[in-house]
């Protein structure tokens, strides 16, 4: 077993058996339960924190002094009891006036432990130079020099101790023993300040950010203990005792071992950057308030008289009300100081707001901006385009963004950020930016469209140029060539009219036979153009689609439908999806069932073809299928292909069709 888990084995047992005493002497005295139920419950907490934290780190000797920590409480407690439970039952308790003499100074030893403790936090080392080694020593051998002096002070012992006699006598040299005591106090003083400018000193030294945030954790803790001085200052100004001082007391108990523990344990539980300056920030407010009020209640005093508490009190209510607004002006400065990343974030983003808004910047730089920010060339933001699960970069490419935070804006995830940092600090800049995020994916959305409408444009120009080009071909070696040979027979038999050579019935009857062949086929082009039987209506057009393919179509189409006309370019427009759609599930889907539908609201017409196919379709440039992406955009409606493999195909346009 390590040796210094050992030693917070030890220390927890010895805090045990205190406290059990502490209750034994309770139960001698017959009261005082609430004072060891207190003292208990804080020293069992910064106990078991401490064992925690020794076996989590065997090697560090911060586990054993939190266990000391946790040993001061009780033992004050027990000692106080102690005199109490001795008058109570003197035949029970023995007495050693030496004890005696020396109690009354070992409140000294109190501060000892989470002095210590503040030194070597967080590594169970000391910082480096050789006067925080003479510190140390100070702080061991001043609580035992100032105890044993204490001792020699000739005057009476306080009740239950007063009729005990001293045993310890300087003599002669007693006023000096009593000078020294005293002038003991302010070196203590100067040691506790020792051990807090050692852990502004671990703080600046700290070039590991885990370091340095297990630095500020454990300050944080130790920030309870000048609210404590708040504390009781409020307790003056409004109870004329210090009674509330004991609260912050407790309360500094807890804190700072469990402010230890977190730091030792989980430093990422919380954004302590966060915490710490928040902290700072409202204890600068509180002193402000608590000063305005004394200040307040003695110029009232002087000039209202004693009883002018409610004219404080009011004076103290305009100050806050004065001092809300001057508060985020505070929390900036603090910042500034002791959380420099959140206000460098915060305010580059400003920044960039402002730029953008006047035109000198664009809001894709975003991500430049948060990475000079927050010191962190990693750091990547994605945009989410609507309708999309998707994160592109801010020029519109793939990204992938695993492990990040997201951005959110009215509830809608708009977007994500990923960085090096505490969740808090990234939870506040991402919703800092989502106005900027917004704004660059609408603006990436937009790109997108207009390339999508500019490929659209130049995919109908080609397919128009296209289908020119098979409308010349198929006139020219149709219709045209049989119209020319036509007129060059009717020609060849004008000029043999006079002579007898040409039958001029059969000629006619041949002229007549070529004429309704060229107009069959010039039919059959101009079909292609536009089908023929929608003359009839969409409904009869596609029923008659269905019927003339080899597979059978289910036709789903409302009543309503059949009896409402359609714009001629939506009933031309969705005839071709329908036919091209369908097309495609019969070369394609095999044996799979085949479903047309049809529905039409006040403002839409949904077409709808779907199988149960292989699925895997995919929109391909100069397919049918992006063919027709083209032709329901270009009628100002959407095309969406839903195609998973072995999941069958889904085929949907809809197309405005308001009156």
């Amino acid at each position: 077993m390590q040796l210094k888990r050992l030693l917070a084995i030890l220390v927890a047992g010895l805090a045990a058996m205190t406290a059990a005493l502490g209750w034994a002497l309770v139960a001698i005295a017959g009261y005082g339960w609430v004072f060891i139920s207190v003292a208990t419950a804080l020293g069992a907490a910064s106990v078991a924190l401490g064992l925690l934290v020794a076996a989590r780190r065997p090697d560090n000797v911060v586990g054993a002094l939190l266990c000391g920590v946790g040993l001061m409480p009780v033992f004050m407690a027990a000692g106080d009891l102690y005199g109490p439970a001795w008058q109570a039952r003197p035949d029970l308790l023995p007495l050693w006036p030496w004890l005696v003499s020396l109690y009354e100074g070992s409140w000294m030893f109190l501060y000892v432990p989470a002095a210590l403790l503040a030194l070597v936090f967080p590594d169970g080392r000391l910082p480096v130079g050789r006067r925080w080694r003479w510190v140390t020593g100070g702080l061991i051998v001043l609580p035992v020099a100032f105890t044993v002096t204490v001792g020699f002070d000739p005057a009476p012992f306080t009740d239950p101790y007063a009729a005990v006699p001293h045993v310890l006598d300087a003599g002669a040299a007693t006023p000096v023993v009593v000078v020294l005591g005293y002038a003991m106090l302010p070196v203590l003083l100067g040691l506790l300040a020792a051990t807090a400018a050692a852990v502004v000193v671990r703080h600046r030294q700290a070039g590991d950010p885990v370091r340095r945030a297990q630095v500020r954790w454990f300050a944080l803790g130790g920030l309870f203990v000048p609210a404590t001085l708040l504390l009781c200052w409020f307790s003056y100004l409004v109870l004329d005792v210090p009674d509330l001082a004991l609260v912050g007391l407790g309360a500094t108990y807890v804190a700072i071992p469990v402010a230890t523990a977190i730091a030792v344990l989980r430093h990422d539980l919380y954004d302590v950057d966060r915490a710490f300056s928040a902290a700072v920030t409202y204890g600068i407010v509180t002193a402000a308030l608590l000063g305005f009020y004394t200040l307040a209640t003695f110029l009232a005093g002087v000039t209202l008289g004693r009883e002018s508490v409610a004219a404080a009190a009011a004076a103290t209510a305009v100050c806050a009300v004065a001092l809300a607004p001057l508060r985020v002006r505070l929390q900036r400065r603090v910042d500034r100081r002791l959380y420099p990343r959140r206000q460098a974030a915060l305010a580059a983003i400003e920044d960039l707001r402002a730029r953008t808004h006047a035109g000198t910047a664009r809001p894709e730089q975003l991500e430049e901006a948060l990475r000079t920010a927050l010191r962190d060339p990693g750091l990547r933001v994605g945009y989410r385009l609507p309708g999309t699960n998707a994160l592109v970069d801010g020029s519109g490419g793939a990204r992938d963004l695993p492990q990040a935070t997201p951005v959110r804006l009215g509830g809608t995830e708009i977007g994500a950020l990923a960085a090096v940092g505490s969740r808090e600090l990234l939870r506040e800049v991402a919703a800092a930016a989502a106005l900027l995020v917004e704004v660059v994916r609408l603006r990436l959305e937009l790109a997108a469209a207009l390339h999508d409408v500019e490929n659209s444009r130049a995919r109908l120009l080609t397919v128009s140029y296209a289908e020119r080009h098979r409308l010349e071909r198929d006139l020219h070696d149709g219709a045209q060539q049989r119209l020319v040979a036509l007129g060059m027979r009717l020609r060849l038999g004008q000029r043999h009219l006079d002579d007898g050579t040409t039958d001029v019935s059969g000629l006619l009857d041949e002229a007549v036979a070529e004429l309704g062949t060229a107009v069959a086929e010039l039919r059959q082009i101009a079909h292609g153009l536009r089908p023929s039987s929608l003359d009839d209506g969409l409904v009869h057009a596609l029923t008659m689609l269905a019927g003339r393919l080899p597979v059978p179509i289910t036709l789903d189409v409302p009543a309503s439908l059949r009896a409402d006309g359609l714009p001629d370019v939506v009933a031309t427009t969705a005839y071709y999806v329908a036919s091209e759609a369908v097309v495609n599930a019969v070369r394609h889907a095999g044996e799979a069932s085949i479903g047309l539908r049809l529905a039409r609201d006040e403002q839409t017409l949904t077409v709808r073809v779907h199988d149960d196919g292989p699925g895997g379709a995919v929109l391909r440039p100069g397919a049918g299928l992006a063919g027709l992406a083209d032709r329901v955009a270009a009628a100002g409606g959407g095309l969406r292909l839903v195609s998973e493999r072995g999941l069958g195909t889904v085929v949907e346009a809809r197309l405005p069709c308001a009156s």
